[in-house]
């Protein structure tokens, strides 16, 4: 971990761009801890949710490490936690890849596959994001901002206001989520040159302004 800035936990459960986010968030000003000890997670300011791969299986790592407990034990604490990519899905009730699965239920909805006909999936490029509304992940940033994205599928909301931004890929989605304590991007904020890294930014001052016992 590096000194000074608040620390951030990137929760590692075998699946993400573990790397990748440790290096932009420690480019940002934050102490990053990459780690699947629920102990050392539960002691970081903020907690970070990677993610690449598939839904059932992200999730069943998750649960096979008791971190499914521990992210939701934080949350409840008022720890400040994002998801990227498949991280920001694994937030919502379920999922209908694969199987389908059931997700950590921090936000209600469901995430689906995107509807994109004539385009090809996954949605791999840059995405022009439309804020929704104010939130303090966007301060600083332009309305629309550009991330970079990687995804066939997307949540769906079950309440309108926890959507933050938009962007578009066949079909709107929510590209930004977030409630009281819990944010998603479907980008990856960590690959996406200023903005993400403004993002991410918000993000780790965010963190630095919680006071919250371990």
């Amino acid at each position: 971990m590096r000194e000074g800035g608040p620390s951030i936990g990137v929760v590692d459960y075998g699946m993400g761009n573990r790397r990748s986010a440790e290096k932009a968030l420690e480019h940002v000003g934050a102490r990053v801890d990459v780690s699947g000890d629920p102990e050392r997670l539960r002691a970081m300011d903020g907690l970070v949710l990677p993610g690449v791969g598939a839904f059932p299986a992200a999730m069943a790592a998750i649960r096979a490490r008791g971190l499914d407990e521990l992210l939701q034990e934080r949350v409840g604490a008022g720890v400040p936690l994002l998801g990227l990519c498949l991280g920001m899905q694994l937030l919502f009730e379920r999922s209908e890849e694969h199987d389908g699965a059931m997700g950590l239920g921090l936000l209600g909805g469901a995430v689906r596959r995107l509807r994109a006909p004539g385009l090809k999936l996954p949605h791999i490029g840059w995405s022009e994001l439309c804020w929704r509304q104010a939130t303090p992940l966007s301060e600083g940033l332009p309305d629309p901002a550009y991330l970079y994205h990687v995804h066939s599928f997307a949540p769906q909301p079950t309440e309108e206001d926890v959507v933050l931004a938009t962007a578009d890929y066949g079909e709107p989605f929510a590209a930004i989520v977030g409630r009281g304590n819990v944010f998603g991007t479907q980008s990856h904020p960590e690959k996406s040159s200023a903005h993400g890294l403004a993002l991410l930014g918000n993000f780790t001052r965010l963190c630095g302004r919680a006071t919250v016992p371990a």
